[in-house]
């Protein structure tokens, strides 16, 4: 409920805030007009809550981290419980329970394919795009290790995104993020996105993906020996526009990877822990990554932490007498207690809660809500994956006509949303859902009805 005296508390934050913060993934000089800043007091379920008393409908999971709700009271009892026993330590030299637990959960949980020997080894990060150095670090050490000096190239997509640290950026394909970074970054190969959107006229998903493997195909044979690894977003590309391709996509990768003796590497740091349904994206296709970096969800969205699996062949090329062939990478925070115990109570409610089977019924609401939208006339695209629905906003809803950049069109509806009570952070003018799991039918109603209406507004 608004007040005066917490429309005051909120006015006081949001000066307080501005005078010595500088935002994330922001153009400070937006706020306070041109972009709201929402100072917020707390967090219950799918609700944020402001100072001022307003309530807003978190439909982004907050970055796409919070899996099970906003103070969700089991992990916040775990994180209790450990923080009055060990809250850290370093993991050279020493280990701790929660570490070593949460390493064997994720290993049997991590997907698996009947034709290769499992993931085997857990190294930790702190967060995502620290984890994906970690791959990338691995991936070529491994092969310096082997003496194969030539393989030092990485394969990424075009429209892909894996983090805002140098190497990660360096396999990053979005030029707001990495043009002006260019000249400090190594150069990966991209391969074209088998996004279906960019399927041409009567061609399905399966066959655009099919096509784009084909191209990557021939980034092979133009590199031989070259390629230490092929890195990618299973399934979904999402700071990309939350773009979606076939899973089959992903088989085919890995046929390609296996042919030219080339490891793969599945960011699923956003896409993992039920976001498409599955545990797993690349469970969706039948494949086990060589390497597989987790983060967002592995905590339920209370605390930074990474996970990235390896197999037993890589950790065991790490093995010498010598300390310069040792994986060497390290952060102070590495395996934090408190993280790892936050991760350990996600995995126990995925298991104790039905979370997955439970997801099903909910994406299939949403599947019934987002249908509306595509006789929408400026919405181009309604897709979905599990728990991900997305919007692409046109002009007269025609893919070949983009809204002028100047329009912000996204924007707009991000700030009408706002005003009704609902999150909805927007990839340039694409809008999605990407709710918290706990979210029930009368709040996807509520979002399904904002949507429309912030939509409309932004492309009256």
């Amino acid at each position: 409920m608004l007040t005066e005296a917490g429309l005051t508390e909120a006015g006081q934050w949001r000066s307080r805030d501005l005078s010595v913060l500088w935002h994330p993934c922001t153009q400070m000089r937006e706020h306070p007009d041109t972009l709201p800043l929402v100072p917020i007091a707390c967090g219950v379920g799918a609700w944020l809550v402001g100072y001022d008393g307003r309530r807003y409908l978190d439909a982004v999971s907050s970055w796409w981290t919070n899996l099970f709700g906003h103070s969700e009271p089991r992990i916040a009892a775990a994180i209790s419980r450990q923080a009055q026993t060990l809250e850290q330590v370093m993991l050279a030299g020493f280990s701790h329970a929660p570490a070593v637990e949460l390493a064997e959960r994720l290993l049997r949980l991590a997907p698996r394919q009947a034709d290769r020997k499992p993931l085997a080894k857990v190294f930790y990060a702190d967060n995502g795009s620290a984890g994906v150095e970690v791959a990338l670090k691995m991936a070529f050490h491994y092969f310096h290790n082997r003496g194969e000096h030539r393989r030092t190239k990485f394969i990424a997509l075009e429209n892909g995104y894996h983090g805002e640290t140098i190497g990660a950026l360096a396999v990053g394909d979005i030029p707001l993020y990495r043009r002006v970074y260019a000249p400090l970054l190594s150069e990966a190969l991209f391969a074209p996105s088998p996004d279906a959107y960019l399927a041409e006229p009567g061609e399905s998903a399966a066959a655009c993906a099919r096509r784009a493997a084909d191209a990557m195909a021939d980034l092979f044979d133009l590199h031989p020996g070259e390629i230490c690894a092929v890195i990618l977003e299973p399934r979904v590309q999402c700071a990309g526009g939350m773009r979606m391709h076939d899973p089959s996509y992903l088989a085919r990768v890995r046929q390609l990877c296996d042919a030219h003796g080339v490891f793969l590497i599945a960011d699923e740091i956003a896409v993992g822990f039920g976001r498409t349904g599955p545990m797993f994206a690349s469970q969706e296709s039948g494949v086990m990554p060589d390497l597989m970096c987790l983060s967002k969800g592995l905590t339920g969205g209370f605390l930074p932490l990474a996970a990235v699996l390896a197999t037993q062949e890589i950790y065991d090329a790490f093995l010498d007498d010598s300390r310069e062939r040792a994986f060497l990478h390290s952060h102070s925070y590495t395996g934090n207690p408190l993280a790892c115990a936050a991760a350990l109570a996600t995995l126990d409610i995925f298991e104790s809660d039905g979370v997955l089977a439970r997801n099903q019924a909910t994406a299939a609401t949403m599947s019934g809500l987002a249908a509306d939208f595509a006789s929408h006339s400026q919405v181009a695209d309604v897709r979905q994956a599990g728990m991900i629905v997305a919007f692409e906003l046109t002009r007269d809803g025609d893919k070949r006509t983009p809204f002028p950049a100047q329009q912000r069109v996204g924007l707009k509806a991000y700030r009408t949303a706002l005003e009704h009570g609902v999150v909805l952070r927007p990839l340039g003018d694409v809008l999605y859902w990407m709710p918290p799991y706990c979210v029930d039918d009368e709040q996807l109603r509520l979002l399904s009805t904002v949507t429309r209406i912030a939509i409309d507004e932004a492309t009256a």
